[in-house]
């Protein structure tokens, strides 16, 4: 199998610590990818929009996105990404503590391409945000 590479990530994430966990779990990988970061809703598409809009800038390969973000929250984000053609094709994996079967459901059929849960203790949020890494570069083929 070819070996996928995710180069680049948005991490939108509005909390300091699982951002800097996240990001530093994400770094340990030996495909190391860039990470950008957007702390709420509206700075996520803003900087989605901006780098789809030049044609020398490019798509993060994956976004990994909380639901309960400030000023635009994370289902209305991955509406947005995938309601727009420039976007859509980018996977988006929705990271949230929210267990809510409505909240995995709606995230589903707004396009979500995985939905996993912020484990509550460290060992298993290390585990979790690894196994988010190694799966979408190693495993996964980009759209782009």
């Amino acid at each position: 199998m070819t070996q996928a590479s995710v180069t680049e990530i948005l991490l939108v994430e509005d909390n300091p610590a699982d951002r800097d966990l996240t990001s530093d779990v994400l770094g340990r990988n030996p495909c190391a990818p860039l990470i950008h970061h957007a702390a709420d809703g509206v700075a996520a598409l803003m900087y989605l929009r901006t780098k789809s809009s030049s044609a020398a800038m490019r798509l993060p390969n994956l976004v990994l996105l909380d639901l309960n973000l400030p000023l635009k929250n994370g289902r209305e984000v991955l509406a947005e990404i995938k309601a727009d053609p420039a976007l859509r094709s980018i996977p988006v994996v929705i990271f949230s503590t929210s267990q809510a079967p409505t909240d995995i459901r709606s995230s589903y059929e707004l396009g979500a391409n995985s939905y996993v849960c912020k484990p509550c203790n460290l060992t298993d949020f290390v585990t979790a945000v690894t196994s988010i890494g190694e799966f979408w570069s190693r495993n996964a083929q980009p759209a782009n």
